[in-house]
């Protein structure tokens, strides 16, 4: 069974240094993280914060691409965990065909929020991280950490990189 689950926030693993991404379900069930690059995090945050570039970033691409050949998002999915990585698949359809491709969550999860598509999680991996935490499992976001996540992608300008795209 799949769960729906929609994007808590970005933030920043204060004890590794790396962003990641949190969602979360309807109901406030679940509560999910994956560790992401910072790239990814920033792919992910662009058109969460309603921005868009000049020229298309490889998400966009591969949106545009598919659109063009006739086909479209359905929805992303959280499909399995192994030895501390996530699997991912895009659901996506042409004409009658159904297409599931391989891909890492960060990168669906950036598809999803531009085509507005829903994100799927597999409940299994949904309980088994709540056994592995024995029922007590919480995010906590430290609130200077989270600050700092914020005010970086806040004062994120295009301008300012050293690349143009």
């Amino acid at each position: 069974m799949l769960i729906k689950m929609e994007i808590f926030g970005l933030a920043m693993d204060e004890k590794t240094n790396m962003p990641l991404v949190i969602l979360k379900d309807e109901q406030d069930k679940y509560i999910l993280p994956i560790w992401i690059g910072a790239l990814e995090a920033m792919a992910i945050s662009i058109p969460l914060k309603g921005m868009s570039m000049p020229r298309p970033m490889t998400h966009d691409l591969f949106l545009d691409t598919l659109n063009n050949l006739g086909g479209h998002l359905l929805h992303v999915e959280v499909t399995e965990i192994k030895e501390s990585t996530y699997y991912a698949v895009i659901v996506l359809q042409q004409e009658e065909n159904v297409l599931r491709i391989d891909s890492r969550p960060s990168d669906a999860i950036a598809m999803a929020v531009r085509a507005k598509v829903p994100i799927m999680v597999r409940q299994q991996i949904l309980e088994d991280i709540m056994k592995e935490q024995q029922g007590d499992y919480q995010v906590v976001l430290d609130d200077e950490e989270s600050k700092k996540w914020a005010e970086i992608l806040e004062k994120f300008n295009l301008d300012d990189t050293k690349y143009k795209m």
